[in-house]
């Protein structure tokens, strides 16, 4: 007899509808009895599908177009309670909500598994990230709860997934070190480059090109102040055994004090190049060193943690990186020489592509027995 996982999804936006695309590929190969998506919620919307055997899900080929002309009005409860009366049911959370986050414990105690690129729950208040690991440990003879979320650093690539491995098999982590963020990488590459003369550009007129290109926040600043990096450097430090926060941090923020609090991005972008100067000095100060600048976060268990703005030397590793690639490199008492992972680690087809892989994970196990 077939297992079907049912599937509920909140914020199907960008990252959201990507997913959706690619089970529904995943459908037209191996069938919708399989995975089967039977509800869908947003901010001002809800649409729960009641599964029969002709139609086990929703139509992933014309979602949208019925999903637009949904008029109930969203209420997480009914989401919730319509998918632990279909278990085997997991809820894919695709937003970036705090408060959905703080969800999670409720939801696993009626039995869901939950997959999400969120990070707010793993790298927020500890006591969170607590009550959900014990929610969703495993426990012998029984059936439990489980929680993915491989997507939330480094999107599709397998980070959490080799850090859980290393921690599993009684690896001791000596550090964790990596460029975490796409939109810096890309920055520093652009101005920083390890080969060549240090790039004639100004660092204003790259940030102002790095956003027309989409690859910034809508303002720019989201991405310099270091706090995206600092949640993933916190959620592989969680991993790792520390009581990491965000408090505990220490973290650089690279946007100059006295734009901090423009009220827009055009006003922060507009002034700018009246820093471009102290920006130039420090890639011409590594240059000289011939060192190259990054921007990255560091987990170290014996010392402090943290992310800043760093030279390397320009046969590193990390000065090599091409485009807004994203490399992490774990150092352990086995991998003297460190063990690392590198790729695109953003953009809405690999960041789905990881949901989808944890997905698939929990199918397996339901499946075919944990």
């Amino acid at each position: 007899m077939t297992v079907t996982l049912n599937i509920g999804i909140i914020g199907p936006g960008y990252i959201g509808s990507e997913f959706l695309r690619q089970v529904s590929e995943y459908q037209k190969k191996y069938g919708s009895d399989k995975l089967a998506v039977i509800a869908v919620a947003e901010l001002d919307r809800l649409w729960l599908h009641e599964p029969t055997a002709e139609a086990p899900g929703v139509d992933l080929t014309t979602w949208k177009e019925v999903f637009a002309n949904v008029k109930d009005k969203p209420d997480l409860n009914a989401f919730a309670n319509h998918l632990a009366a279909h278990k085997p049911a997991v809820l894919v959370d695709t937003t970036a909500s705090q408060f959905v986050a703080s969800q999670y414990p409720a939801w696993l105690k009626q039995g869901l598994h939950i997959v999400t690129p969120n990070k707010k729950a793993f790298s927020g208040d500890l006591q969170l990230f607590k009550e959900i690991q014990a929610l969703s440990a495993q426990r012998p003879g029984e059936e439990y709860p489980m929680v993915f979320h491989e997507s939330t650093v480094g999107a599709g690539l397998p980070v959490l997934d080799t850090l859980k491995n290393l921690v599993a098999t009684g690896d001791k982590i000596v550090k964790i070190e990596g460029i975490f963020s796409g939109t810096l990488s890309y920055l520093f590459n652009v101005f920083s480059p390890s080969n060549g003369p240090a790039s004639n550009a100004k660092f204003s007129d790259i940030v102002k090109d790095a956003k027309a290109k989409g690859y910034t926040e809508p303002d720019p600043r989201d991405d310099l102040n270091g706090l995206d990096v600092a949640r993933k450097v916190t959620i592989c430090g969680r991993l790792a055994g520390l009581d990491l926060t965000m408090e505990t941090l220490d973290i650089e923020n690279i946007v100059p004090e006295e734009l901090r609090a423009l009220k827009t991005a055009d006003e922060f972008l507009a002034a700018l190049p009246k820093y471009d100067e102290h920006f130039a000095k420090l890639n011409e100060e590594a240059r000289k060193r011939n060192e190259v600048l990054r921007y990255v976060g560091v987990c170290d268990p014996n010392g402090t943690s943290s992310v800043k703005l760093m030279s390397y030397p320009t046969s590193h590793p990390f000065a090599s990186l091409k485009g807004s690639d994203n490399i992490i490199a774990f150092t352990t008492e086995r991998f003297v020489n460190p063990l690392i992972i590198i790729g695109a680690g953003a953009g809405d087809a690999v960041t789905a592509f990881g949901i989808f892989s944890d997905v698939l994970q929990i199918y397996g196990r339901v499946t075919y027995g944990r």
